[in-house]
């Protein structure tokens, strides 16, 4: 079905209100199964996905390679706890932007200080932190979009007529994708700074384990 003009921006913009924050608060607080995870997500999250009911939020199989690339915590007997689900959320806003390499430099921090590390601040605090600028980000792209789309139709003044619609649309993704781009390239130079800087805190762990 093709979405008329004068109501894809609308489109975009209300598919922009079906993303969905999951609060700690959703998390059930007792430990879950690989299927009860699976579940879970798929419950919160498939709202905002491609396709609605095909696309797979997560599998066993995804879960399975996150542990074996050192992204998640193995569970215990089997079960996941709630820090177990907050670091799957972080990996699925990532991973489709975010090498494996990159994803671990950013969370294998936060899984070394703030899992399960038994105090008051803890990797709950680190996702609320983060998540509490969700609201401003949405408000302020719901903006942007609205910005790239009305320049977007003043292009191609003077292609064919037949054209031009298409034209308009190409370059609404353009300056969108140019975005994602330059957004992309600014995450991957701070990612390349912050893996600079444990560097030297890996060697010297290593020579405390030689003087060991």
């Amino acid at each position: 079905m093709t979405i008329d003009n004068n109501d894809l921006l609308n489109s975009i913009l209300e598919s922009l209100d079906r993303v969905q924050y999951i609060s700690p608060e959703d998390i059930p607080d007792i430990d879950l199964y690989m299927d009860q995870i699976t579940t879970f997500m798929d419950s919160r999250l498939h709202s905002s996905a491609r396709n609605p009911g095909e696309d797979k939020i997560l599998t066993k199989t995804m879960i399975n390679n996150y542990a074996k690339n050192d992204l998640l915590p193995p569970p215990l007997k089997k079960k996941y706890s709630k820090e177990h689900v907050l670091l799957l959320i972080f990996i699925y806003y990532y991973k489709g932007i975010l090498s494996i390499h990159d994803i671990q430099t950013l969370l294998g921090p936060i899984t070394e200080r703030f899992f399960h590390n038994g105090e008051k601040f803890n990797l709950e605090s680190v996702y609320r932190e983060a998540f509490t600028m969700e609201e401003r980000t949405m408000q302020a792209l719901k903006v942007d979009v609205r910005e790239k789309y009305e320049a977007a139709q003043k292009t191609f003044q003077d292609a064919p007529e037949e054209d031009a619609d298409f034209l308009r649309k190409f370059a609404f993704v353009c300056a969108l994708s140019f975005d994602v781009y330059l957004k992309k390239l600014m995450i991957e130079k701070i990612i390349d700074e912050m893996n600079q800087a444990r560097k030297p805190e890996g060697k010297k762990k290593e020579q405390k384990k030689e003087q060991k």
